[in-house]
Parts: C-alpha cells; sequence; structure tokens
C-alpha cells in the first residue's frame, strides 16, 4: 500500500479535527437517522448544511423504466461518465454535484450522465441497484445515437462506487455484457455490508460516518437482513467473482472506516486480472472530497486525468 499526500498531511488532519469538533451542530446520521434527519440531510448538499447549487448546463431527462437521468454534456464529447452519487443509500441526488460534474465534463471531454435512482428506506434494495442498472444498459445501447461515442466510463462515491460495482456485476451476470464500460472510477466504496474490520473498529469518531451510522444506513437499505445475508454477493461485492471487469482506480482516505473495503477490493480485482491504480490519501477522512482542501484539489485532478485517459 502506498498513501500519497503526505505533504498535506498537518492541514487534512487540522480538517478533521474541526470537523470532528463541529459535529454536535450536525445532525446524527445513525444507527436509525430520524424521518426529520432524512428530510435535512437529503435537502442540503452532501456533506454541508446548505442546498446544492444547480446548474443551468444540466438537463434532466427519464428514459426506459422510468430512471431519472441528469446530464452535463459539454461541447466536446469523447466519452460517456455514468455518475453514481453517494449518501448511504438514502440522500443524495443526481443534482447534488453539479458545479464538479460540469467542471469534470468540461475538462475530461465527457458527457457525465448522473443517476437518480431510488433511496432507502422507501425504496430498500434492489431498487437503487436496479434503476443503475437498467441507465447503463441505456447508454450501452443509446450511448452512439445520443453522445457520438461508445467510450463508457462508470463511477461514484461511497454508496455510488458500491453500487457502480454492482452494475457492472449486473451486465456481466444478468445480460452477457462485458467490455462496454471502458474503466471504474471508485471513491471510498463500501463493498462489505456484513462490515470488514475497520468499519467494526472505528468507533465513534464524528467524521461523517462512523461504525454506528454504517450500521444505520446498511439496516435502511437491507432491513431485517442479517450479517450473513448482506454478505451475499448480490449485495457485497468483495466477495463476488470479479473476473471480466474493467480497469479500475479506487481511492481511500487513512481515516476512513472503509479503508480495508477499498484495500481488499483492489487486491481481489488486480487477482481477477484487471489492472488497478489504488490511491490511499494521507490522513482523509469519509467523504474528503466534498470539502475545500488541497486533496481534494489532487484528487480531482487525478480523477479527470485517470478518465480523461482510460
Amino acid at each position: 500500500m502506498t498513501i500519497t499526500d503526505e505533504d498535506c498531511l498537518a492541514e487534512t488532519l487540522a480538517f478533521n479535527e474541526q470537523f470532528e469538533a463541529a459535529a454536535a451542530n450536525r445532525p446524527a446520521r445513525g444507527p436509525a437517522p430520524s424521518a426529520a434527519t432524512l428530510a435535512l440531510l437529503r435537502r442540503n448538499r452532501l456533506g454541508g448544511d446548505t442546498p446544492p447549487v444547480r446548474l443551468p448546463h444540466a438537463q434532466d431527462r427519464v428514459v426506459e423504466d422510468g430512471v431519472k437521468l441528469r446530464t452535463f454534456v459539454p461541447d466536446r464529447v469523447d466519452g460517456v461518465y455514468l455518475h453514481i452519487h453517494g449518501g448511504g443509500w438514502a440522500f443524495g441526488s443526481s443534482d447534488g454535484q453539479d458545479e464538479r460534474l460540469w467542471r469534470l465534463a468540461v475538462q475530461a471531454r465527457l458527457a457525465v450522465v448522473s443517476v437518480e435512482y431510488r433511496l432507502a428506506p422507501e425504496h430498500p434494495f434492489p431498487a437503487g441497484p436496479d434503476d443503475c442498472e437498467a441507465a447503463a444498459r441505456w447508454l450501452v445501447e443509446h450511448a452512439a445515437t445520443e453522445f457520438g461515442t461508445e467510450r463508457l466510463l462508470i463511477g461514484g462515491e461511497s454508496a455510488g462506487a458500491h453500487l457502480s460495482v454492482m452494475t457492472l456485476l449486473r451486465l456481466r451476470d444478468r445480460h452477457g455484457i462485458t467490455g462496454a464500460f471502458r474503466a471504474a472510477h471508485l471513491l471510498f466504496g463500501l463493498y462489505d455490508l456484513s462490515m470488514t474490520p475497520s468499519q467494526r473498529s472505528f468507533g465513534p469518531r464524528q467524521l461523517l460516518i462512523n461504525t454506528d451510522s454504517l450500521r444505520g444506513i446498511y439496516e435502511l437499505f437491507t432491513p431485517g437482513m442479517d450479517l450473513e445475508q448482506r454478505r451475499d454477493p448480490e449485495l457485497s461485492p468483495l466477495f463476488a467473482n470479479l473476473a471480466g471487469l474493467p480497469p479500475a482506480r479506487i481511492v481511500v482516505g487513512t481515516e476512513d472506516p472503509l479503508l480495508d473495503d477499498s484495500l481488499f477490493l483492489a487486491g481481489r480485482w488486480q487477482a481477477a486480472g484487471a489492472p488497478v491504480q489504488l490511491g490511499v490519501v494521507a490522513g482523509a477522512m469519509h467523504g474528503f472530497t466534498l470539502f475545500p482542501l488541497t486533496v481534494t484539489e489532487r484528487e480531482q485532478r487525478r480523477e479527470r486525468d485517470f478518465l480523461a485517459t482510460a
């Protein structure tokens, strides 16, 4: 494991300390967030306390199976990036990161397509994965006519990284589709819903997520399931056969309870035969790219470069 950005460690750790100190003023996320808390988290941008900025550059549309997409199409398009947002399968939205996605679209010359998948607890598993699968199949069939390219990429953050891997596996196992997506970009994802050691040992630290809040979102997404049921490869891609998946870039911070998820997935992905770039960011907490940090600027540049050249 190679750790990056150690020259920024002081700044990154200082931000973590400030974030944790302000935890008392933020809505508690777990283990069982109230309806009011969920409503507040859904109204505000991920990791913040203000509503997200909606840009006029984006277009909302509905495709087959009633799936809603938000598209960002720059003047030059060399590929299509299917983006799946994070938020513990229970909050977040396709219009929650307009500024970042539009910047990525322009700089990497990509049409960015973000999925508005159904959220738990109103729509628990498998509703969200079903929507992401439908969006991916639509792109496989229509990207050339809609965007002028068949070069497809996929990725997301946190729960969106989980859904990205599940989507690739569903395409392969349910539809015999491999190779359509050229690469996957996976930021601090959850890949074992029965909980990796780092998830279990993280404890109560208020760094966006912790052990209790993870247990809470798993119950929202997969209500009533026990640990053995959540270990099913249909839910936890860490236990799936990963053969036939595309090259990946997998990123996580050292202060993230999901550290093991990314380390273990990277090892299994590479063992299955696909190239992997593993980025482990010194001192970074879960969701660090949501905040104005030096490591965020660097990570967004690395993401852009990976997606532009994959």
